[in-house]
């Protein structure tokens, strides 16, 4: 009764709205006689003809446009960022040829209607700002990558090696201008303008992507690596100083103004240390052990950064070098700077600098090098660029006591340019001081810089093979697991999962502990803190259960082929993975999208194409990137679905092929290694009429007659699940199993399912 009640009520609230909104519009009708009304220009058109002219003004709104840009420019960045990454490079070069292809020099020469109704001119100035915010953003992260204690403790040959690079560069760089200033320089740039900023821009190494570089080889722990590392961040502080003192001079416009404005930028930095630093030092102090950081407190932090970049603008060493000093001078503490860079590039990386890419490759029109000179201006830039770094480095390693192979690795790696050399390029066009032509040139300057750095390495390696890093060996044991975590609680329960498997093996038992993080978000100098809490769960639980493993830590963009390339090569016999949680799951509008993602991935296209699989099928249960671990691994896979697993009591085994006989092995260590009830679930009713099965069962009984049953398929009732808390079974048996029964959430199953 009371259910009609309220329909009714309901029913009668439409009614009464519905009268009063008719009356208030027609009565109100009659207030038009005393104005004059401006009738809409598609009044008189047909209906198909209004329903027209209302689409193409909502397609052509400067919002919509805006937004389809930047989801245009999302999708060719990750696209071209997967490509590259899979051919070995940064991802990040790839997301910038995304901006060459979608800018004049492809997509506005073939196919330029398109390209004019996507970025038309007047929409360019929303690109740019948008742009510049995520720059502001990204060279805060820069700024408290940088360790200044590190910097302070390794700076001696690192110093030399960075600044020799410079010097060098900075030299031919004023060469280079000599020789170019009266064809390429604008008509309004006098040359020392142009000079230093050509020596400032040949002067630059990338210290993100070369970071990225040296922990995707896995150098980051020789010294090769932390060298090259604190060398590319001296260059990159000593860069954007030098950087900022041109642009002062460039804007001020005589020698005069520009010492005041260096004056200016001078007391703003002496400001920013002695007194905003100990301000944040003393906040860092606070929140260090915070999990979370505060609104307030984030508020406060991005509003330092706006506040230093506004000031930057406004003294006239450009908003970049703010936000710069600004992630330079936040709080030591590890964790605080954690929290920031996570939170900061969430944004600039994920959103923004992609729009950044694109604006630079809408701006850079290679087509303009239409002829042999241009080309031979380019190539000779290219040259000196890479001379003055691959030279000045190598020599000044080699000064330093480095050998041969190392001095030549730092001198291939300093000449790394690429997102930087943009920034620094950007900058340039936007004061006036490159023409387009020139700009075209530096542009594809950074790009081939960046680009020949690891075949560049790959080229030292093999010269100098038997000059290797040291390298330890582990000696093999009888079984070798590698257990491979996503996050530290999940680490923690996966090796309690491996620590009852294991049973009366542990003494030949080997366990490596493996964590994957992808590159864009770490810290790069806080690198041994960040392995420090990855595995700080996962060692308190190894010295409770008192069983010992290995750790290895890995920093690499794609995580699922770091994880497959130790596996199949580092002679283990069994890869432990927790299972994702497919997003696509659960919604309609998921499963949509769901499967549009997955017919859309490169490798399933390819699959489809030659007929291998269908881009429309897979498992309902696990997700694309576990797939991947059970297709590729070249040893058995176990694939964990935790469910709350705290305790295990009672664990439930189903055997539905012959080749499920594997599974007794895991069931005789369980039993040997806990008091947990086991349950074999004879699901095809197999065991009583093949050998190996009974025989096998047999073998279990002996062990332990009270701890084991075995359950035939007649006698099976789906409710039993709720009894149990761990389901062991092969990939191919479950889906058997799965399908065949109804399982309806049950509460505290969770899942092993092992590929053999």
């Amino acid at each position: 009764m009371n259910k009609y009640k309220h329909i009714l009520y309901y029913l009668v609230a439409i009614v009464v709205f519905s009268l009063s909104l008719y009356l208030l519009i027609n009565n109100g009708k009659g207030l038009e006689q005393t104005k004059i009304i401006n009738h809409s220009a598609n009044e008189g058109l047909s209906i198909y003809q209004q329903i027209s002219e209302l689409v193409k003004h909502n397609i052509t709104h400067p919002l919509a446009i805006l937004l389809l840009q930047i989801v245009t420019i999302i999708f060719f960045a990750r696209t071209f960022g997967f490509i590259f990454g899979k051919i070995g490079l940064p991802s990040v070069i790839g997301e910038i040829f995304a901006g060459l292809f979608l800018g004049p020099s492809f997509m506005g020469n073939w196919f330029p209607e398109f390209n004019a109704y996507l970025f038309p001119l007047q929409s360019l100035g929303n690109l740019q700002f948008l742009s510049q915010v995520g720059l502001v953003l990204f060279m805060f992260v820069i700024g408290m990558e940088l360790d200044l204690k590190v910097l302070k403790n390794k700076a001696n040959d690192a110093l030399i090696i960075s600044h020799t690079g410079i010097f060098l560069s900075f030299l031919l760089g004023i060469c280079l201008s000599y020789s170019i200033y009266d064809s390429f320089a604008p008509p309004n740039v006098g040359f020392i303008s142009f000079a230093l900023f050509m020596g400032t821009a040949m002067s630059i190494t990338a210290f993100p992507v070369l970071a990225r570089i040296i922990h995707e080889r896995n150098l980051t722990k020789t010294k090769l690596g932390s060298l090259t590392i604190t060398s590319a961040a001296i260059d990159d502080l000593t860069a954007w100083c030098i950087l900022a003192t041109v642009i002062a001079i460039v804007n001020a416009g005589s020698i005069a103004a520009s010492l005041f404005t260096i004056s200016l930028a001078v007391i703003y930095v002496f400001v920013m240390i002695k007194f905003v630093q100990p301000f944040l030092k003393k906040m860092g102090e606070i929140y260090s052990h915070k999990e979370v950081l505060s609104l307030n407190v984030v508020g406060a932090v991005f509003g330092i950064l706006l506040i230093s970049a506004f000031l930057a603008e406004i003294i006239g060493i450009h908003a970049l070098f703010g936000a710069f000093l600004a992630g330079v001078i936040m709080p030591p503490s590890v964790n605080f700077r954690k929290i920031l860079i996570e939170k900061t590039e969430s944004v600039s990386l994920g959103l923004l600098l992609p729009l950044f890419f694109v604006f630079t490759g809408l701006r850079t029109k290679i087509t303009l090098l239409n002829d042999e000179h241009l080309w031979k201006t380019a190539f000779y830039i290219v040259s000196l660029a890479v001379a003055g770094k691959f030279i000045g480095a190598t020599v000044a390693a080699k000064f330093v006591g480095q050998n041969w192979r190392n001095s030549l690795s730092m001198g291939a790696l300093m000449n790394t340019r690429g997102l930087m050399e943009l920034v620094v390029l950007n900058i340039g066009y936007d004061l006036g001081i490159l023409s387009p032509k020139i700009f075209a040139m530096m542009v594809i300057m950074a790009l081939a810089t960046t680009l020949m750095t690891g075949p560049l390495l790959d080229l030292i390696n093999f010269i100098f093979k038997k000059d290797k890093e040291e390298t330890f060996e582990i000696k093999k044991k009888h079984f070798r697991i590698l257990l491979s975590f996503a996050n530290p609680a999940g680490g923690r329960k996966l090796l309690r999962l491996v620590n009852i498997i294991t049973g009366y093996t542990k003494s030949t038992t080997e366990i490596t502990a493996l964590h994957v993080t992808p590159n864009t978000d770490i810290n790069q100098y806080q690198l041994d803190e960040y392995e420090k809490e990855s595995f700080k769960l996962i060692k308190a639980e190894s010295n409770k259960i008192g069983l010992p493993i290995k750790t290895a830590y890995k920093v690499n963009n794609n995580v699922n082929d770091a994880i497959l390339e130790d596996s199949n090569s580092g002679n283990y016999d069994l890869l432990i993975v927790g299972a994702g949680q497919s997003l696509f799951e659960g919604t309609l509008l998921g499963k949509v999208i769901g499967i549009t993602a997955s017919a859309l991935q490169p490798e399933k296209l390819i699959g489809s194409l030659i007929g291998k699989s269908s881009p429309f099928k897979g498992n309902k249960l696990i997700d694309d990137k576990t797939t991947q671990f059970i297709k590729n691994s070249k040893i058995p896979v176990g694939v964990f679905f935790d469910h709350k697993l705290e305790t295990i009591e009672s664990v439930l085994i189903v055997i539905s092929s012959v080749s499920d006989v594997f599974l007794f092995f895991y069931a005789k260590k369980i039993i040997r290694n806990s008091p947990a009830n086991i349950t074999i679930l004879d699901h095809k009713g197999l065991i009583e009429s093949n050998f190996d099965l009974k025989e096998e069962v047999n073998g279990l009984e002996h062990i332990s007659s009270n701890t084991v049953q075995l359950i035939h398929k007649n006698a099976w009732d789906d409710n039993l699940l709720n009894d149990y808390q761990l389901l062991i079974a092969s990939v191919d048996s479950y889906d058997d199993f799965s399908n065949s029964v109804t399982i309806d959430n049950p509460k505290n199953l969770s899942l092993l399912l092992i590929r053999p």
